[in-house]
């Protein structure tokens, strides 16, 4: 990892900033973080070694700029064009800004910017959603040939998925605060957005757990040494057409359970079958609606990333389809959250038969139900 920070310092924005590992550092050293000057490092991209070569090249990787403070921010005013002098003179390198100031990104372009440099990655934070839904429709409006996201510290669950869908978002990172006073992430919020980027076909990393992590309702606290590898090793971070998600340990929920627990939401117990729908069962035969239920699963459910995710099973129209939406086994998310089978993989077959099983369940259930009533 390559960093070039021409300057350092920094003021704080918003609530992410609240915790800077900037100021946080600085301070441990009796330095002030708020005062911003110019760096030695300045001039990085343009030094040269003994041999008048380039010390940093296409092997240096990824430049990240600015990382001790912010590209957009007013103070480096002055010095910000011989910055872009310098990307401009290198565009053999690949150079990458993450901001908070991405509303200042327009004034602060060089005049020939015109649709943006192909060798430069501009990235937006956001925190929160009231952040996401300040900068995001921001860092869409401007000429920018690679846009990214990142939610980190991440505060709260944020939905960006109208953003995402517009096809101009790159990538997106998710991951939670370090430090002493480190504010809780909780896992339910990363595979929100993670669900988001699969319906929308964009890769996503799950970065860091951070200090304070929350799954499943329990709290746990992790070393920063451990806080990278966790999130990695939960294999939570997504590459469209790879099959990463694959490797995403989990565990189908207790049958009686499921069915308690979707009793207890208003919405999936409000789907019943109408007299119509019964009789509809009775003429073709349960055969034949398991067949339909394998075919609405396989052609709907069980791929990667199925077309129109989130919308693909209509409210009426079949008695699978209403029980789709009875045990939510309607889209991706819905089968991730109430039934933990992650999103962004194709469903084994194993798993597209515990679907079917639980569709056939519900229809079953709800036959017995109306024959109880007519007292057959």
């Amino acid at each position: 990892m390559t960093i070039w920070n021409p300057w350092h310092g920094c003021h704080k924005l918003s609530p992410g900033c609240a915790n800077c590992y900037v100021y946080r550092r600085d301070e441990s050293i009796g330095k002030d973080a708020s005062v911003v000057k110019k760096t030695n490092d300045y001039k990085l991209p343009l030094k040269k070694n003994r041999q008048g070569e380039y010390k940093l090249t296409k092997e240096s990787g990824i430049i990240y700029t600015c990382m001790t403070s912010d590209f957009f921010l007013e103070d480096a005013d002055e010095w910000r064009q011989g910055c872009w002098d310098m990307i401009r003179a290198r565009r053999d390198l690949s150079f990458y800004i993450i901001t908070k100031r991405i509303d200042r990104f327009g004034e602060c372009i060089p005049s020939d910017w015109g649709d943006g440099w192909n060798h430069v990655t501009i990235c937006s934070t956001c925190e929160n959603q009231a952040q996401a839904d300040y900068r995001l429709p921001i860092l869409l409006s401007h000429p920018i040939k690679h846009r990214e996201v990142i939610c980190e510290p991440m505060l709260e669950e944020i939905h960006m998925e109208k953003y995402l869908a517009t096809g101009r978002i790159e990538h997106v990172t998710c991951g939670g605060e370090s430090g002493p006073n480190a504010r809780p992430c909780d896992f339910k919020w990363i595979k929100e957005v993670r669900r988001e980027c699969v319906r929308c076909n964009i890769p996503f990393t799950f970065k860091q757990t951070g200090a304070v992590f929350i799954m499943d309702g329990k709290t746990y606290h992790i070393e920063r040494r451990h806080q990278m590898s966790q999130a990695a090793k939960s294999g939570y971070s997504y590459i469209p057409g790879s099959a990463v998600a694959d490797a995403i340990v989990y565990k189908l929920p207790d049958r009686d359970s499921l069915f308690q627990h979707l009793g207890r939401s208003e919405f999936r117990s409000r789907f019943h079958l109408s007299e119509k729908e019964i009789n509809y069962i009775s003429e073709k035969g349960m055969d034949t609606i398991y067949q339909h239920a394998v075919d609405f699963v396989t052609r709907r459910l069980a791929p990667q990333n199925p077309e129109n995710d989130g919308k693909q099973t209509p409210m009426r129209g079949h008695p699978v389809f209403i029980s789709q939406h009875a045990t939510a086994c309607c889209c991706r998310g819905c089968l991730e959250k109430w039934h933990h089978i992650p999103s962004g993989k194709v469903l084994t077959k194993e798993e597209q038969d515990y679907v079917v099983e639980v569709l056939m369940d519900w229809i079953k259930k709800e036959i017995g139900t109306v024959n109880m009533h007519r007292g057959e």
